[in-house]
């Protein structure tokens, strides 16, 4: 797989990355520990080099499988994973004080079995901590070698340059897609004025742009969609038109609706490393074809004409987790 690098950061990886939060969180039944351990390895042994966690995916449990499944080759690969909820538990509140952030990252090495976290990141920006304190906290382990790289997830473009600014911001995380692009408009400028990579999580719309969700589709008590209101049964109806079009274009190209999704991201900015997750071994290397696909500008242009009437329907997040995005 060809290599990309994050902003002008140095810190190269493959082109597609892969999400590891699903296999342990967030949606539905965790998934039996040596068969997600055999998806990391197999998607290692594809190409992928870029792994993501967080302390908060469930919570722990994800860094644990994590740092088991990449051990036979952890020199090889680029690890990351993320602070800021108070005990790891998101609906705690957040907690980017400088002790938690520093308790969390001794946690975290011993979880990932290592002696460094390539690049951590600031789950959600906490207002009661000033951003250049976490930074600076950041910036102090960095010198202590425990981590290499500084990222921010869900920032605002205020946020990213006054962090950037005590310590150099590596890759912001945030969800964009061919359903979601508010990025466009609030970070992009900011992302290339500094030379700061984008981690697009959620590429494939939590699994709706591939087409395998509809209305009739019913997901797991424990699956956090069933509380995203884009994911309520008549939004899901209306959104159908996105996949439609994903699909008509995807059969010009001979390509799945999910690598169609995916090769869209990756045209976007030379900068930018999708992190789709998947629990499913078959569709992990489906994602990863998707690196294989040349738009063209004219493919591109065709693409936004197709979406140019479409709106999108529903939120992203729910309500009261809608204010912690952006600041």
């Amino acid at each position: 797989m060809k290599k990309r690098e994050l902003g002008n950061s140095g810190l190269e990886v493959s082109a597609i990355g892969l999400g590891c939060m699903g296999l342990s969180f967030g949606y539905g039944p965790a998934t039996d520990k040596q068969q997600a351990i055999n998806l990391i390895r197999t998607a290692f042994e594809a190409g992928v080099d870029f792994f993501d966690s967080a302390e908060a995916y469930g919570p722990f449990l994800n860094e644990e499988l994590l740092g088991e499944a990449v051990a036979p080759f952890r020199d090889e690969v680029v690890l990351a994973t993320k602070f800021g909820f108070e005990g790891g538990v998101t609906s705690k509140g957040l907690n980017s004080k400088p002790e938690n952030i520093r308790a969390v990252v001794e946690a975290a090495l011993t979880r990932l079995k290592t002696d460094r976290i390539d690049l951590l990141y600031q789950h959600r920006v906490d207002p009661n901590v000033p951003i250049e304190d976490v930074a600076g906290t950041v910036k102090e382990l960095i010198a202590q070698g425990k981590v290499k790289h500084f990222g921010l997830s869900e920032a605002g473009a205020d946020t990213i340059r006054r962090a950037h600014a005590v310590q150099r911001v590596t890759a912001l995380q945030s969800e964009y897609s061919l359903w979601w692009r508010e990025p466009e408009q609030k970070t992009f400028t900011t992302l290339e004025e500094l030379g700061i990579g984008f981690v697009p999580f959620s590429p494939l719309g939590k699994g709706f742009l591939t087409g395998a969700i509809n209305e009739n589709t019913k997901f797991d008590k424990t699956d956090f969609r069933n509380t995203v209101p884009r994911f309520d049964e008549e939004n899901r109806k209306a959104n159908q038109a996105v996949v439609a079009k994903i699909a008509e274009f995807a059969e010009r190209k001979g390509a799945t609706s999910a690598q169609m999704a995916l090769a869209w991201v990756l045209a976007q900015k030379p900068w930018i490393v999708p992190i789709p997750g998947t629990k499913k071994i078959h569709r992990l290397q489906e994602n990863i074809k998707a690196e294989q696909i040349t738009l063209t500008p004219e493919d591109l242009k065709d693409i936004e004409i197709m979406f140019s009437d479409i709106q999108v329907q529903g939120a992203r997040y729910p309500e009261h987790l809608q204010a912690a995005v952006g600041r």
